[in-house]
């Protein structure tokens, strides 16, 4: 009995160093090959669209969803003028698809008042924040595994395209402040933009993104 329970014994502790073995090499391939992040969504172009006068905005086809190339109309502003009512078009500044829209017709608008907000759905990339301490492994060119959350069956590919010159946090629009003196150092991550070569699903900006960069 002992003797049975012995070998049993030594085939599960067999078991486990051969799948904890296979386990550690895989970490290892993957830390020495790819770097991994979910810091990371799906970016684009945003476009603002103003009202280019002061006055009543007589006509607005900026609905969420519609698509419009560069220049065309997507509005009228009617003005008053010294001799009578003038008409000035509300034109697109790009190609894009309106994701936002705060018009509504037969308002009164003020020249550079927010009309929409625009996306060229069909030239997204991903913005991927990259840890300062890892930046030295990233190169411009170095192919990527890019995975959607919203589609967890589908792999995207892409490129390393660029390689932010400032921190993320450079941007913020409340910066820390060390008044106290009481300084606690953070990791802080650089934004690193990867094109994507192809994508037939529907992704929108802000998508949560998985990256993994092939060193």
């Amino acid at each position: 009995m002992n003797a049975k329970r012995m070998i049993l014994l030594n085939i599960i502790l067999l078991i486990v160093l051969v799948g904890g073995g296979f386990a550690g090499y895989y970490y290892f391939n993957q830390s020495v090959n790819y770097l991994s992040t979910d810091n990371a969504q799906v970016s684009g172009q945003q476009v603002s669209i103003a009202a280019p006068a002061t006055g009543k905005l007589t006509k607005w086809e900026g609905k969420s969803g519609n698509t419009f190339s560069k220049n065309e109309k997507i509005g009228t502003v009617e003005m008053a003028g010294e001799k009578g009512t003038i008409d000035m078009d509300v034109k697109a500044p790009a190609d894009g698809t309106i994701v936002q829209s705060n018009a509504v017709e037969n308002t009164m608008v003020a020249a550079g008042t927010p009309l929409a907000v625009s996306y060229d759905l069909d030239h997204l990339w991903v913005t991927a924040n990259i840890e300062e301490t890892e930046l030295n492994d990233v190169k411009i060119g170095q192919d990527v595994d890019i995975y959607v959350d919203a589609f967890p069956n589908i792999t995207l590919n892409g490129k390393v395209e660029e390689i932010g010159l400032a921190t993320a946090g450079t941007f913020s629009l409340l910066p820390k402040n060390n008044a106290s003196g009481n300084y606690t150092k953070e990791t802080q991550v650089i934004p690193v933009k990867i094109s994507l070569d192809h994508y037939g699903e529907r992704l929108v900006p802000g998508m949560n993104v998985t990256v993994r960069i092939h060193k």
